[in-house]
């Protein structure tokens, strides 16, 4: 059955206006799963789309058309392959991939064409009156009022360098990668990571697979990898196996204490200082250790919980008890919820946002009482990249690695075709092979 209007105030009333701060996998993912949603289309990352994909076949929503303009506010220019970081810092061509301008996303041009992107950051926000102060990158110091039907908050979190880049441009970003690639593979010393966390281990990684004659040293104060996530003491043994496997040197338990840089022949160098201590010698430290801050200081402290986290309803709305809360929802790892943050979680939370909100229209429309689809309890999981491997962890499968699992959950390039494949930003009706 294909989509219906409710009555003829769908098709005359003024368009909604939809809000979405963050243009990562959970905004995208809601600015696009409403938009197909609206325009009579199955949501991309619902089950109806994914089983006419396979079936070469065409999916429509069984529910009512709206008139809608979405915005999308972000800080960067264009969509950004967070997790494909760890290559990106280690291989020019593939961080020429990884970031794509918003305007050459063809998704995002596709009719019904409803969706801008806003470059610039959400100062604040007036829940009771549904108004945003954004301040543009191009629209001079002062910030402009920015009315509005719903928001989704999906800015995420504030994650130090090289977790993510700190350029917002393209083409800032790729001088970056080049200036952090050649300090780190001088190949003199090698290069010493710090943090033997997911990204520690995939940036050690990565730059062994593409620099095999670099010496690669991980450094972890505690005696366990992973050591920070609540998995499984056999998931971090199996990615240490997989680490010393990718001939990647590891010190385990070795806290650092302070760095000094000095010239060698020549050339900078950096001496690492231990709290046991020992000394190593490198030609770069890349510091892979940072505690993530939520991008939330835009949202009332009413619905934020101690550490900055947005604290949600299973239906992804704002605390019930805050003003207009079925008008607000949030997405993505600025959330409070149980799980690893995981840019497949923040991508499912992004069609689960478009539903909801989808069903607040159909409500405004005619009074319909809404039944919200709601968020799971997300038990810990993980999938970690080791150079040509893979460590996995579900609870119903236990764990897995090898290549296989590589191929898996990262294809060949860190996860970018899967991530773009699965939002559809070729176009909906476009999957890469």
């Amino acid at each position: 059955m294909g989509s219906t209007a409710v009555d003829d105030a769908t098709m005359t009333r003024p368009p909604f206006k939809v809000l979405v701060v963050g243009g990562s996998y959970g905004g995208l993912s809601a600015a696009l799963n409403l938009q197909d949603i609206c325009s009579g289309r199955a949501a991309r990352c619902g089950p109806d789309a994914r089983k006419a994909a396979l079936d070469g076949t065409s999916a429509a929503h069984d529910g009512p058309q709206f008139a809608v303009d979405i915005t999308v506010v972000d800080e960067r220019d264009g969509f950004y392959h967070l997790i494909g970081s760890p290559l990106a810092f280690a291989d020019e061509s593939y961080a020429e991939k990884c970031w794509v301008k918003y305007e050459d996303v063809p998704a995002l041009q596709q009719s019904p064409n409803n969706i801008r992107i806003l470059r610039g950051s959400v100062q604040s926000i007036d829940q009771e009156r549904k108004v945003a102060k954004v301040l543009g990158s191009e629209s001079g110091p002062e910030p402009t009022e920015l009315k509005y039907d719903y928001l989704i908050a999906a800015a995420g979190l504030r994650r130090a360098f090289p977790v993510v880049p700190q350029s917002l441009l393209r083409k800032q970003f790729l001088f970056e990668a080049g200036d952090h690639i050649q300090a780190a593979t001088a190949n003199r010393h090698g290069v010493a990571v710090v943090g033997g966390g997911a990204v520690g281990i995939e940036m050690a990684a990565e730059l062994k697979l593409v620099c095999p004659d670099l010496k690669v040293t991980l450094i972890h104060s505690r005696d366990k990898l992973l050591s920070a996530e609540p998995l499984p003491d056999e998931v971090k043994d199996r990615s240490l196996e997989l680490v010393h496997e990718a001939g990647i040197e590891v010190l385990m338990s070795h806290r650092v204490d302070g760095t000094e840089e000095f010239v060698d022949n020549g050339h900078k160098a950096y001496k690492v200082y231990f709290t046991n201590g020992h000394t190593l010698v490198a030609d770069s430290v890349i510091m892979a250790i940072s505690r993530s801050v939520p991008s939330t200081t835009f949202l009332p402290s009413e619905v934020l919980n101690e550490e900055g986290y947005v604290m949600i309803q299973p239906s992804l709305h704002f605390p019930s008890e805050t003003p207009n809360s079925d008008d607000h929802l949030a997405i993505g790892d600025l959330v409070k919820w149980s799980g690893i943050k995981r840019c497949g979680g923040a991508m499912h939370m992004g069609y689960l946002a478009a539903n909801n909100i989808h069903m607040r229209m159909k409500q405004a429309v005619s009074g319909t009482e809404p039944t919200y689809l709601e968020l799971d309890e997300i038990p810990p999981m993980i999938g970690l990249a080791v150079g040509k491997k893979a460590v996995a962890y579900w609870p119903t499968n236990g764990v897995t690695s090898g290549e296989d699992v590589n191929k898996l959950f990262f294809g060949d390039d860190l996860g970018f075709d899967i991530c773009w494949n699965h939002l559809r930003l070729g176009g909906y009706d476009v999957i890469k092979a």
